[in-house]
């Protein structure tokens, strides 16, 4: 554990919420409105294996922000260990004034909280309010409804926030506090509604409720240390995948020589049936970010990033080979050319 001595009582926020409900856009929001002079560091967990949520942030400031990824399923598995390296590493490099974190959408909360216990009770970390995102359009979807990781994530939140609000119908908040109400949700911080992942940054600072007690039993295998980060083969492109959780992930990296056609990415983009698609590629026209929940794709234009790299998340497995196919053949002139024919010989 980082030395006390170092790092003593950080405030830490977990910041949590189904698939595609906008926690990402919700931290760059958070990290936009920091308050000057203060270092924040932000530990992010994603399902699938190659890791992309990171690249969403703005590359490590010095003194401002760190980010640190955990990629390859629930971090809390494995006792914590995936968790507490990458902890541990980002504290002793950032040595923040916050620490925000966010736990996958598949992911088992309580266990995220509970795995957290020792670093809390050691003094090193000072555990606030938990944050849960909520889509209210999506209170009935089974998808939620059945989901025992959506169950965890309200119950372990000390604030609900119905995120995305302006895109609700007239019904749809309502059954929102309904549902909490059925739930026998405490209602002793009340529901909070915001657009585009707006969350006030006085909300950070509510007290957490959370106490620990017996880990669930629950078991996938343990995510890749963030620095496990596999060379690419000659090809110039690697393909991961996992599942677990009642879905299917399949994520690609792409060298940071392959310049990718806009208009071909944005186009798969559009048609994709996944139920989430997440990417950022390195273009002719700049570096951009696709972020797909649902129906709804937007774009983002980034400063920077190492690699292209996707991936795609769906309740049933969907031909990859294919779909791998269509990231090539969205690899612009020439480039294209060589990688078809590399793959021809293979």
């Amino acid at each position: 554990m980082v030395n006390k001595q170092l790092v003593q009582g950080v405030p830490a926020n977990v910041i949590t919420g189904f698939l595609g409900v906008g926690k990402t856009t919700a931290i760059r929001h958070l990290l936009e409105s920091k308050p000057d002079g203060e270092r924040w560091a932000v530990l992010v967990n994603e399902f699938g294996e190659v890791g992309v949520d990171g690249a969403f942030f703005k590359p490590d400031q010095e003194d401002s922000v760190y980010i640190r990824e955990v990629p390859g399923g629930c971090m809390c598995c494995a006792a914590g260990l995936p968790m507490q390296v990458a902890l541990n590493q980002l504290l002793a490099k950032s040595r923040p004034h916050r620490l925000l974190i966010e736990p996958t959408g598949l992911g088992h909360p309580r266990e995220v909280l509970a795995a957290l216990s020792d670093v809390v009770r050691s003094g090193v970390l000072d555990l606030r309010c938990t944050l849960a995102l909520v889509d209210a359009r999506c209170i009935e979807d089974d998808r939620y409804l059945r989901s025992e990781t959506f169950r965890q994530q309200l119950e372990v939140a000390d604030l609900v926030i119905a995120n995305k609000s302006d895109l609700y119908g007239p019904e749809d908040l309502q059954n929102l506090q309904r549902f909490l109400s059925f739930s026998g949700k405490d209602t002793e911080q009340p529901l909070q509604v915001v657009e585009q992942g707006r969350i006030e940054l006085d909300w950070l600072h509510l007290p957490s409720r959370f106490q620990a007690s017996a880990g669930g039993n629950h078991q996938h295998p343990a995510p890749k240390e963030a620095d496990e980060v596999e060379l690419l083969p000659a090809c110039g492109y690697l393909r991961s995948e996992n599942s677990g959780e009642g879905y299917y992930s399949c994520g690609w990296r792409f060298s940071p020589e392959f310049i990718f056609d806009y208009d071909a990415l944005f186009s798969l983009f559009s048609a994709a049936e996944a139920e989430r698609i997440k990417g950022v590629f390195i273009t002719g026209q700049g570096v951009f970010g696709f972020n797909r929940a649902g129906e709804v794709l937007t774009v983002l234009e980034l400063d920077d990033i190492l690699e292209s790299r996707v991936e795609v998340l769906n309740q049933i497995r969907l031909g990859w080979d294919e779909m791998e196919r269509s990231w090539i053949d969205a690899i612009a002139g020439d480039q294209n050319a060589e990688t078809k024919v590399f793959n021809e010989s293979r």
